[in-house]
């Protein structure tokens, strides 16, 4: 892979796990992987989704209010 092809390195996790070699892991370790990702990133997706009704609640109540 090219080092254009690699995403941009963070220091977070997903960061050093985006840029990890993955020519030592098996088909099934790359499945395993695979299915491991996938639950963190529907974890994540109900946390923005429970964050962005948050922000949308708080908006809501401190929206000004339009004259009458």
């Amino acid at each position: 892979m090219h080092e254009d092809e690699l995403p941009r390195t963070r220091s977070d996790a997903a960061g050093q796990l985006a840029g990890e070699p993955l020519d030592s892991y098996s088909q099934d370790e790359l499945m395993a992987r695979i299915a491991l990702l996938e639950a963190e990133i529907e974890r994540v997706r109900r946390r923005h989704a429970k964050a962005a009704a948050h922000r949308q609640a708080a908006d809501t109540l401190f929206r000004p209010r339009e004259a009458d």
